[in-house]
């Protein structure tokens, strides 16, 4: 399988040595050409400078043929918009972006696009911690923007 990844941040850049890992090819984009040094020496994917929502970018990095693409980046309208691109005009099967707002999030999403929350996430897990409580799924963390929007 071919994925690509936007954001060589923590996040993109483990996941693409986990897909790499698992045997499938990854392209990494990134604006910061000194971002690829998270990938180590190991990394045989592709790299590409430049925007997400260029799409002479997303081809040099193969996105017609991804059955992946992974939004990463830090900003939030970034994600979505190349998400969007990924999803509508070039029909990647699997795309997802991160998304810190939780309840932009649960917007984009209702709209279609998958999206996940570190957020979320990140508070849930710590209040289940707290409160002594098995952890929940994904799905069930990501459901909180309906608890956020009650209060």
């Amino acid at each position: 399988m071919h994925t690509v990844i936007l954001g060589c941040g923590r996040v993109g850049a483990t996941l693409a040595l986990m897909l790499e890992d698992a045997g499938h090819s990854v392209s990494v984009i990134d604006q910061d050409r000194e971002a690829f040094r998270r990938l180590g020496k190991r990394f045989r994917g592709k790299t590409i400078l430049g925007i997400g929502i260029d799409e002479d970018v997303l081809r040099k990095a193969g996105i017609e043929r991804a059955r992946a693409f992974a939004a990463t980046t830090s900003g939030d309208n970034s994600n979505i918009m190349s998400a969007q691109i990924a999803k509508v005009k070039f029909k990647v099967p699997r795309v997802i972006a991160r998304i810190y707002d939780p309840l932009r999030a649960e917007a984009y999403k209702e709209l279609g696009i998958d999206t996940i929350s570190p957020t979320l996430l990140g508070a849930g897990l710590c209040l289940d911690f707290f409160l002594e409580r098995p952890f929940r799924t994904v799905a069930e963390y990501q459901a909180l923007p309906e608890i956020l929007a009650h209060s």
